[in-house]
C-alpha cells in the first residue's frame, strides 16, 4: 500500500503540494475525528499515570486527575494547532499530531514525589526554552539520518508501539481480565472489520476504515457491557484549564537537569516521526523544516508547563494512519486540533470518548502501529543492502527492542541511562546513528566504491544524493542510494 493521495475530483492548483490541499468538510470532520479516536487513549495515558503516582505519594488529590486530563488535551490541540498551521518559524506544517511523551513519565514521578508538583512544571517550562534554544542546531544534524537510518528508526517506531496495542487488546495492561478471550475477540473483530473495509469498500470509505472499525466495534461491544460511557454523565459541561493551577513553578537544579535529557530524548524521537511523515506524504523535510517543528515542540512543552501538564511530542500512532489513509492534508490534522482543544474544554465530550473499549482501540493499534513499521520497511527499500548496512539495521533494530520485550532490563542502571534507552525509539536511533559514522564511514565508502574485486552492489557509495530530498542546503547522505526507481 502506497502513501500517496487518491485523486481529488479537481485539480489542485498548480504547484501547491497535496499536503497543503484542504478537503471538504465533508471529509475533514470524519478524517480528523479519526485522529483523535487513534490517538486519545495514548494522550490521556500520561496524565493518568503520573496522575496517580502523584496521589499515592500524597503530593495530589484523585480529584485532580480529571483536571491533569483536561488540561492535557487541551494543551495537545493547541500544540496539534501549532505542528500542523505554523507561525513565523515554528510548526513543521505537516499532518502531525502532538501528545504527552512517554519518555518523560518516570523522571516526573520521581520529580514530583521528591519535591512536588510544582516542581515538575518548573522542570518542565525549562526543558522546553532549552528546546527551543537547541533546535537549530539539532536540525543541522540531519545529515545523521540518511534513509538508512531513517528506515530503521521508522521500523523501530512501529514494532516498539506493539505492546501498546498489545495491552488494549488485552483490555489494559495489569487489569483483572487482561487477556480474556472476550477482549482478544473484540480486538480481532475490529480488525477485521478494518481488513474488509480496506478490502471491499469504496475509495471515499476506505480512508476512515479505522474510524469505522472503532465505531462498529464500539457498538458491537455495548450489549457485553464493554463500552462505558457513565463518565459522560459525571463529567461537567465546559471546563477552563488556568495557568499553574496547582501554583506558581518551582526550578530545582536537579530537576532541570533531568528534563533536559528527555528533552534530547524527545527531539530525536521527534526527528523520526518528522522524517517518516515527510517519506510517507511524498514531502522530504528539510533542516530548516525541520528546526521549526523541534521549535513547536518546544514551544508546547513550556505551554504544558504553564497550563499544568507535561512534554509534548509527535505521536507515532499517528503517522501510521496517515499512511492507511493515503490523505496528506495537514489540514486534517489541524481539524483534529481543533477537535481536543474542545475536548478539552468540555470534559462531557471527553467522558464519551473514554467509553470506546480498549479491546477495539487494540484491533485498530496492531493496523497503526504496523503501517509504521511498514513504512519503515518502504524507506529501507531504498538503501543498497551489503553485509555493513544488514549489520547497522539488525543491531540497531535489536537494541531498540530491547526495553520493549524487557521493559526493566536498564533498571540497575543509573537514571540518566534509563532517561534515554528506556525508550525503545531512542535507543534504536542512537544505535543507528553511531553504526552509521562508524561502518559507513568515508574513507569506508571510498575504499569499497574503488574495490575491482568487489560487485557494484557490495560498495555502499553510489549516485551523489539529490539534495531536494532533505532540502536544498541539505548535506548528501553517508549511506548512499541507489537511482531512484521510476
Amino acid at each position: 500500500m502506497t502513501a500517496t493521495a487518491a485523486a481529488p475530483s479537481t485539480a489542485p492548483p498548480a504547484g501547491r503540494h497535496p499536503v497543503d490541499e484542504v478537503p471538504p468538510l465533508r471529509r475533514l470532520a470524519p478524517l480528523g475525528l479519526q485522529h483523535v479516536l487513534a490517538m486519545y487513549a495514548g494522550a490521556v495515558a500520561v496524565p493518568l499515570i503520573v496522575g496517580g503516582a502523584l496521589v499515592q505519594a500524597g503530593r495530589l488529590d484523585a480529584s485532580d486527575i480529571p483536571y491533569l486530563i483536561s488540561a492535557d488535551l487541551l494543551v495537545a490541540g493547541i500544540a496539534t494547532l501549532i505542528q500542523s498551521l505554523g507561525f513565523w518559524r515554528f510548526g513543521v506544517r505537516l499532518p502531525l499530531m502532538q501528545g504527552c511523551t512517554f519518555a518523560a513519565v518516570s523522571p516526573m514521578i520521581a520529580i514530583g514525589s521528591e519535591y512536588g508538583v510544582t516542581a515538575i512544571y518548573g522542570s518542565v517550562i525549562a526543558s522546553g526554552v532549552f528546546m527551543m534554544a537547541l533546535a537549530p542546531v539539532f536540525a543541522k544534524l540531519l545529515r545523521f539520518f540518511p534513509p538508512l537510518v531513517t528506515g530503521t528508526v521508522i521500523l523501530v517506531i512501529g514494532l516498539s508501539l506493539m505492546p501498546v496495542a498489545a495491552g488494549w487488546a488485552g483490555g489494559g495492561t495489569g487489569s483483572d481480565d487482561f487477556g480474556a478471550p472476550a477482549n482478544l475477540g473484540f480486538a480481532a473483530f475490529t480488525l477485521a472489520v478494518i481488513i474488509l473495509i480496506e478490502r471491499f469498500g469504496p475509495p471515499a470509505v476506505k480512508r476512515l476504515s479505522i474510524l469505522a472499525g472503532l465505531l462498529v466495534g464500539t457498538l458491537v461491544a455495548v450489549p457485553f457491557g464493554l463500552a462505558d460511557f457513565s463518565a459522560v454523565g459525571e463529567e461537567a459541561w465546559f471546563g477552563v484549564s488556568t495557568p499553574f493551577h496547582f501554583g506558581l513553578p518551582t526550578f530545582q537544579i536537579s530537576a532541570i537537569i533531568a528534563m533536559c535529557v528527555v528533552a534530547l530524548v524527545i527531539m530525536t524521537e521527534t526527528t523520526g516521526d518528522m522524517l517518516a511523515i515527510g517519506e510517507i506524504v511524498d514531502k522530504p523535510v528539510a533542516p530548516r523544516q525541520l528546526a521549526d517543528g523541534l521549535r513547536a515542540d518546544g514551544l508546547s512543552t513550556v505551554l504544558g508547563g504553564v497550563f499544568n501538564t507535561f512534554p509534548y511530542t509527535a505521536f507515532a500512532q499517528n503517522v501510521g494512519l496517515v499512511s492507511m489513509t493515503r490523505v496528506r492534508s495537514r489540514y486534517v490534522a489541524t481539524f483534529a486540533g481543533g477537535v481536543l482543544v474542545v475536548l478539552g474544554l468540555v470534559p462531557k465530550l471527553g467522558g464519551a470518548v473514554e467509553g470506546i473499549p480498549l479491546p477495539v482501540l487494540g484491533g485498530a493499534g496492531v493496523a497503526l502501529f504496523g503501517m509504521v513499521a511498514a513504512s519503515g520497511v518502504r524507506t529501507l527499500t531504498k538503501v543498497r543492502f551489503n553485509n555493513t548496512n544488514i549489520l547497522v539495521v539488525a543491531v540497531a533494530v535489536g537494541v531498540g527492542l530491547l526495553p520493549t520485550v524487557a521493559s526493566s532490563i536498564f533498571d540497575q542502571f543509573p537514571t540518566w541511562f534509563q532517561i534515554i534507552f528506556h525508550s525503545g525509539i531512542s535507543a534504536g536511533a542512537i544505535t543507528a546513528i553511531l553504526l552509521n559514522l562508524l561502518l559507513n564511514s568515508d574513507r569506508l565508502q571510498a575504499e569499497l566504491a574503488d574495490d575491482p574485486e568487489l560487485a557494484p552492489h557490495d560498495a555502499v557509495r553510489g549516485p551523489a544524493a539529490d539534495p531536494s530530498r532533505h532540502g536544498a542546503d541539505a548535506t548528501p547522505t553517508t549511506a548512499a542510494l541507489p537511482p531512484e526507481r521510476s
